[in-house]
């Protein structure tokens, strides 16, 4: 079957509910775990809801959930997780003393640009077998597996005991970590609950699923968890009112603005050249490739700024129409950062020693403001912005390069034909700033000021700025 989908470019500007924050994982350690202090409500019920956008994918089985104990006799335990090895299939996995229970989508799930809601809700007194563990993805029930295994009447799963550990975003070997975006991640314990407690169909737009604010609305049980990810010292802290509070690996700069409410675009590992390698890294924020790739969306008016930090000087970066071809050069302006920096455009060099003698150095912030509705682009470095001939000397928007276009194509950013590392910050950086700017709606976390009337490109600002 097919699951409705947060689409990039597919969102409302005031949902009702706004979701602030999320956690940014790398998919290489980081994760959160929490050991039980008590046996929970319940060992043969409960819920898992949780917003995800996934960034990347590999021959893994990345756990969002994994709880329980791994004993030699008997294991007792439940995983939610993709079967990246089976090509994206969303899976639920129990082992109990009485048995092993699987439900494996026929569908995959595979996008990396759009949030879905996964939920898991489990119930082994249902009195019928299809009641027992059920699947949801963006308020649909999934009823298409390419496996099963039911559950036994009344089974005792076994996994809510005291000093059992719970893991998310990765297996208890230390392994099948998850890469991308989290949010509202919460766990009811002692009950099998529904999609509509966590979330709703937006009336105005009936194939957009939403979440809404369930947290007075639901009993969490003595082991239920409700992570928010809102404050950016305690990222692991429970506001269920449990004060089940998680440890975690990493530090605040992996708290995202990047939200099942706001998503921002990031580059896209699915819109690659075909020559050369790369490495898509920190939500498909950091690439270090000599290949080219564009972001998962892009608009087609507006005024939008980004910053991309070239830690290597021969990175290369810009704009380029999101036409879908292979060239990536059609209508493209790209600032490689060697030679004091050479402005590139639709696959030429145009403009040499762009920073007029001074080189534009390792981890040097670059700035793009892409006006679409006068069709020009202003490049800057530092906080500077570039003036022809003069460098990057202005404080003020001053040379642009002319973007050439038929009215209503589409725009976004690329990581041009360069060699090396570049870290975007498209609002949400995945390095530490400085500084904290935001555009004139509050969204974004720039290092330098934005200018007046450019906006980050997330979902929110396309709806209201962007077509």
């Amino acid at each position: 079957m097919s699951a409705p989908l947060i689409l990039a470019t597919n969102s409302i500007k005031d949902t009702g509910y706004s979701v602030d924050n999320s956690v940014r994982l790398d998919g290489t350690d980081e994760h959160f775990s929490r050991t039980t202090t008590q046996a929970g409500t319940s060992n043969k019920a409960f819920t898992f809801s949780c917003w995800i956008k996934r960034s990347k994918r590999n021959s893994d089985v990345p756990r969002l959930l994994h709880f329980g104990g791994s004993g030699a006799s008997p294991t007792h335990y439940i995983s939610v997780r993709f079967r990246d090895d089976q090509n994206g299939r969303l899976s639920f996995y129990t082992e109990a003393g009485g048995g092993a229970f699987t439900l494996n989508t026929n569908a995959l799930f595979r996008d990396e640009s759009a949030w879905m809601h996964v939920v898991v809700a489990v119930n082994s007194a249902a009195t019928e077998l299809i009641d027992r563990q059920k699947m949801y993805v963006n308020g649909t029930q999934i009823t298409s597996f390419s496996s099963t295994t039911g559950m036994s009447f009344n089974e005792d799963l076994g996994f809510n005991d005291s000093g059992e550990v719970i893991y998310l975003f990765r297996k208890q070997e230390d392994s099948d970590h998850f890469p991308g975006y989290a949010a509202e991640v919460a766990f009811i314990d002692g009950q099998q609950l529904t999609p509509t407690s966590f979330g709703e169909f937006d009336s105005d737009s009936p194939t957009i699923w939403k979440p809404i604010d369930f947290k007075d609305d639901v009993t969490f049980g003595t082991n239920g968890f409700y992570l928010e990810f809102k404050d950016s010292s305690a990222l692991g802290a429970d506001s269920s009112g449990n004060s089940n509070n998680f440890n975690y690996n990493f530090g605040a700069v992996n708290q995202s603005t990047d939200t099942c409410t706001n998503n921002f675009v990031t580059l896209n590992p699915l819109d690659v050249a075909t020559s050369g390698t790369s490495t898509f890294e920190e939500g498909n924020l950091k690439m270090t490739t000599d290949k080219q790739s564009r972001t998962t969306f892009g608009a087609s008016s507006g005024k939008w700024y980004v910053e991309a930090k070239y830690v290597n000087n021969t990175a290369a970066s810009g704009i380029a129409q999101m036409d879908g071809s292979n060239t990536f050069n059609t209508n493209s302006i790209i600032l490689t950062g060697s030679s004091n920096g050479t402005i590139n455009e639709s696959g030429s060099n145009t403009d040499t020693n762009v920073g007029a003698g001074t080189a534009i150095a390792d981890n040097s912030i670059i700035m793009f403001a892409m006006d679409l509705d006068n069709n020009r682009l202003y490049l800057g470095k530092n906080g500077l912005w570039w003036t022809s001939g003069s460098g990057f000397v202005s404080s003020d928007l001053d040379s642009f390069k002319t973007i050439t276009r038929v009215t209503g194509d589409t725009f976004g950013f690329k990581c041009g034909g360069g060699s090396g590392t570049i870290e975007w910050n498209f609002g949400s950086p995945p390095y530490t700033i400085s500084s904290g700017n935001a555009d004139g709606e509050g969204f974004g976390n720039f290092e330098y000021a934005v200018p007046s009337g450019y906006f980050a490109l997330c979902t929110k600002n396309l709806s209201e700025y962007g077509g």
